[in-house]
C-alpha cells in the first residue's frame, strides 16, 4: 500500500506541475512552447473567423490573443482549422500498415481517426484487435477504436473467429476504445436476437457509443433498431434515407470513400437546419485515393466547391465527430483543447500546408516529420503472416451446372440487384462465375454463384479481401483460371491477383492477415494500379474498382444478393437462393 500511495502522489505532483505551467503560460507569465503568430482561425463555437496569436503549452492550446513563445510560426494570410477527424474507417482498407496510413493522411490534415478493426478481427479474432491496438500506439495521429460487433457479420458467414460480447468485453477498458462498431446485423437487432442485442447491452453497460449500419432501413424496423441503442449510420445513399434517420435522432456519417460515394446525394444535409447531426467518414479508402485525392480534406474541398458554407464543412469534418465520440478536448481551437491544427491556404481552396499534432509540427513543405514505427508483439506478428489454411484447388472444384443466383453489380455503389438465375458462364450476357472459398479452417467449403456487370472477358480475378469474413473471392470467365487465381492467393499468404491462361499477369501481396502489406504505400499502390490495368485489359468494366467492388460481393448485410462460402444469399430475407 505505501508503494501505491507514493507512486500515486508522485503522479499527482507531476500533473500538478504541468497544470500550473499551463496556467502560467495562458496568463502570459511564461513563454509558450509554440505560438502561431497572426493567425486567422476558425471558431467552431461562434461560427466565424477570428484573429490573434494561438499559444500552445504541454500539447494544449492555452490561449488566443497576444503571446510570445520559444518557437513562433508566422501564419499570416493563412487559415488555421482544427485537426480533421474521420468518424468511421477500416484502416485495413488502405492495404498498408497503420504506420504507412499515418504517413499518407497527415499531409491531408487528418489528426484523428475512429477505426473499426473488424476486417482483421474476422481473420484473427481478438488477436487481430490486439495487433491493431499495438500497431497504432504512439502514431502521430490519434487512432481510436470501436470494437467489432459482427464477427462474423451474420450466422450465414464463415470467418476465422466468432466473437460474442464476452470475447470483446475486456477491450472496453482500453483508453482508446470508444464503443461498439457498426451493428451490421440489423436484421438480428430488429428481431430481438439475443446474441446481437447482448452486444449492445454490454457496450451500454460500459457507457459507450454504438454505431449503426442499416442501409435503407425505415419505418417501424428503423424505430426498433434505434430504440435498441444505435446512435449513428454511415450507410445512407439517399437523402430520404438520411433524413428519416436524422429526424429519428441518429447522427449521419456522410461517407465518401473508394467503394461508396454518398456526398453528392447528401449535400442537402450540409445546411444550418441539419448539419449539426452530421460527420464525415470514408469507411474504406484505397491507396490511390489517399495518394491522389486526399482524405477528409478531399471531402471538405468537394463540399465547398458544391456551395457548402466552408465553416459548416470544417465543423462537420472536425468538431462534430469529436462531440459525438465524447472526445471533449478535440475539434476546436480554444483554451484547453489539444493543439491539433491544420494550416490551409484559404477556406475556399482548402489546401493543407502545415499540420501540428499536440503542438508538434508533423507536416510541412510536402514532408511528414519522421516518427518511430510502433512495435507489435512477435507472436502476434508471426500469427498474422500465417492465416491461410486451404487445400490446393482444381478446375473441378468450380465446375457446377446447377442453376445459381445471379448477383447484379451497381456502378458506384456496393448494393447489388437480383438478376435471377444462371447455370453457366455467358460472356455475351456478361454473366461470369463467382466463388467464395473458406480459407481459415480448411473446410473446403466453396460457395458458387454468378455475377453480372463485372465485364470480364478472359481469365480470372481473385482477392483475399472479401468483406467481412475475408475468405477468398474469385470471379472468372472459366473455371481453370479461377482455380489458378485462388491457388495464387494462398501461395502469397494473401493479396490480389489477375490471371489468364493459368499465369498471373499482375498481383499485390498482402501478407498481414491477407489484408495488409508492410511495404511503403506508393509501392503497394503501384502494384495495385498495375493489377487494375491488367484487370481492365481482360475486360473488367472501367466504371468499377475491379477489386474493392468485388470484395463487397461477399458481405451478407448489404442488399440484395451476396455470396458466402455456402452459396448465394438474399440479404433481405437472410435465405439462400
Amino acid at each position: 500500500m505505501p508503494t501505491y500511495t507514493e507512486s500515486y502522489a508522485g503522479k499527482i505532483n507531476r500533473k500538478l506541475l504541468k497544470k500550473q505551467r499551463i496556467i502560467a503560460v495562458a496568463a502570459g507569465r511564461e513563454p509558450a512552447d509554440l505560438v502561431l503568430k497572426n493567425a486567422t482561425y476558425l471558431n467552431v463555437f461562434s461560427n466565424e473567423l477570428c484573429r490573434g496569436d494561438i499559444a500552445v503549452a504541454e500539447g494544449l492550446i492555452v490561449g488566443m490573443g497576444e503571446y510570445s513563445g520559444t518557437r513562433e510560426v508566422d501564419v499570416s494570410g493563412k487559415v488555421v482549422c482544427p485537426g480533421l477527424i474521420d468518424a468511421h474507417i477500416h484502416l485495413e482498407s488502405s492495404l498498408v500498415s497503420p504506420t504507412e496510413f499515418a504517413k499518407a493522411v497527415l499531409p491531408h490534415g487528418t489528426t484523428t481517426v475512429i477505426t473499426d478493426p473488424h476486417e482483421i478481427a474476422n481473420v484473427m479474432g481478438t488477436d487481430g484487435i490486439e495487433f491493431m491496438l499495438e500497431a497504432t500506439e504512439g502514431l502521430p495521429i490519434d487512432v481510436h477504436f470501436m470494437l467489432p460487433s459482427c464477427v462474423p457479420a451474420t450466422p450465414l458467414d464463415e470467418s476465422g473467429a466468432n466473437l460474442d460480447y464476452r470475447a470483446i468485453d475486456s477491450f472496453y477498458d482500453h483508453p482508446r476504445v470508444l464503443g461498439l462498431a457498426e451493428m451490421m446485423n440489423y436484421v438480428g437487432i430488429i428481431n430481438g436476437d439475443s446474441t446481437a442485442v447482448e452486444k449492445i447491452v454490454a457496450s451500454q453497460s460500459h457507457h459507450k457509443k454504438i454505431d449503426g449500419h442499416a442501409p435503407g432501413l425505415s419505418g417501424k424496423d428503423l424505430n426498433a433498431y434505434i430504440s435498441a441503442g444505435v446512435y449513428s449510420d454511415h450507410e445512407c445513399a439517399t437523402l430520404e434515407d438520411a433524413l428519416e434517420k436524422l429526424q429519428k435522432g441518429q447522427f449521419i456519417m456522410i461517407r465518401e470513400g473508394t467503394a461508396a460515394r454518398n456526398l453528392d446525394a447528401l449535400l442537402p444535409l450540409l445546411v444550418p437546419q441539419y448539419y449539426s447531426r452530421c460527420m464525415f467518414a470514408t469507411d474504406d479508402k484505397h491507396p490511390s485515393d489517399l495518394l491522389e485525392g486526399g482524405h477528409i480534406d478531399y471531402i471538405v474541398r468537394r463540399a465547398i466547391q458544391a456551395g457548402v458554407d466552408p465553416i459548416i464543412a470544417v465543423k462537420v469534418a472536425s468538431h462534430h465527430a469529436a462531440r459525438y465520440f465524447l472526445l471533449n478536448n478535440k475539434g476546436a481551437i480554444a483554451p484547453g483543447y489539444l493543439a491539433d491544427f491544420v494550416v490551409v491556404d484559404s477556406l475556399e481552396h482548402f489546401e493543407v500546408e502545415q499540420v501540428f499534432k499536440r503542438g508538434k509540427l508533423c507536416f510541412k513543405d510536402g514532408k511528414v516529420t519522421a516518427f518511430e514505427t510502433p512495435q507489435v508483439d512477435e507472436m502476434l506478428h508471426r500469427n498474422a503472416r500465417d492465416t491461410f489454411h486451404v487445400a490446393r484447388l482444381t478446375e473441378a472444384d468450380f465446375a457446377d451446372s446447377r442453376p445459381r443466383g445471379v448477383i447484379g453489380m451497381v456502378p458506384g455503389e456496393i448494393v447489388s440487384t437480383d438478376e435471377g438465375y444462371a447455370d453457366r458462364i455467358d460472356l455475351d450476357r456478361d454473366i461470369l462465375k463467382i466463388a467464395v472459398i473458406e480459407r481459415h479452417k480448411n473446410t473446403h467449403h466453396i460457395g458458387i454463384g454468378y455475377l453480372k456487370g463485372y465485364g470480364l472477358k478472359r481469365g480470372a480475378v481473385a482477392t483475399s479481401i472479401s468483406h467481412d469474413s475475408h475468405n477468398i473471392i474469385v470471379v472468372g470467365a472459366n473455371e481453370a483460371d479461377m482455380a489458378a487465381a485462388a491457388n495464387r492467393i494462398v501461395e502469397m499468404h494473401g493479396g490480389i491477383t489477375v490471371v489468364e491462361d493459368g499465369q498471373e499477369l499482375r498481383g499485390v501481396q498482402l501478407e498481414i492477415a491477407g489484408l495488409l502489406s508492410e511495404r511503403p504505400l506508393r509501392e503497394v499502390n503501384d502494384d495495385l494500379e498495375a493489377a487494375k490495368d491488367a484487370a481492365f485489359t481482360l475486360g473488367v468494366s472501367r466504371e468499377i474498382d475491379p477489386f474493392m467492388t468485388l470484395s463487397f460481393m461477399s458481405l451478407p448485410v448489404i442488399p440484395q444478393l451476396r455470396l458466402t462460402t455456402r452459396g448465394v444469399v438474399d440479404v433481405i430475407t437472410q435465405q439462400y437462393v
